[in-house]
C-alpha cells in the first residue's frame, strides 16, 4: 500500500498541491473574507489538510490506482473497465459511459486552466513589487 500512496502523491499533487494556497487567500482576502484569527486559520488548514489526506487515500490509492486497463490507468481506463464489467446492459453502459466522459472532461479542462491561473497568479505578484507595472499583467501572462 506505502508504494501505491507515494505514486499517488505524485500524481494528485502536482495539481491539488496549489489549492490550498488559493483556498487561504481567498478564505481570508475574499469577497467574504474570515477575521484572521487563529482560530480561523487553524480550521481552514485542518479542513484543507483533511480533504486532500481523504482525496489522496480514499479515491487514488484505494481506487483508481488499483484500476488497471492493460498497464494503461486514469479514467479512460476506468471507462473501459466500467464498460467491460456490464456488456449485456446497455442502457447502464450508456450511463456510464456519459459519466465517464463528463469526468475526461473534467479532468482535461482541469489541466488546461490550472496553469493558466498559476501563471496569471504568478504575475499579478508584479503588482506588489511593482504598482506601475499593473497594465501589463495580462499582456504578459498571454505571452
Amino acid at each position: 500500500m506505502l508504494p501505491l500512496a507515494l505514486a499517488a502523491i505524485g500524481v494528485v499533487y502536482g495539481d491539488i498541491g496549489t489549492s490550498p494556497l488559493y483556498t487561504l487567500q481567498v478564505v481570508f482576502a475574499g469577497s467574504h473574507p474570515l477575521a484572521l484569527t487563529q482560530g480561523n486559520l487553524f480550521g481552514i488548514l485542518s479542513l484543507v489538510f483533511w480533504a486532500l489526506f481523504i482525496v489522496i487515500t480514499l479515491k487514488y490509492v484505494s481506487f483508481i490506482m488499483r484500476a488497471d486497463n492493460r498497464g494503461e490507468g486514469g479514467i479512460m481506463a476506468l471507462i473501459a473497465l466500467t464498460l467491460r464489467a456490464v456488456k449485456h446492459r446497455e442502457r447502464l453502459r450508456w450511463v456510464l459511459m456519459s459519466l465517464g466522459l463528463f469526468g475526461a472532461a473534467l479532468f482535461y479542462g482541469d489541466g488546461v486552466i490550472t496553469p493558466a491561473i498559476s501563471v496569471l497568479s504568478a504575475v499579478e505578484g508584479l503588482k506588489v513589487a511593482a504598482p506601475t507595472l499593473e497594465a501589463y499583467v495580462v499582456p504578459v501572462t498571454l505571452v
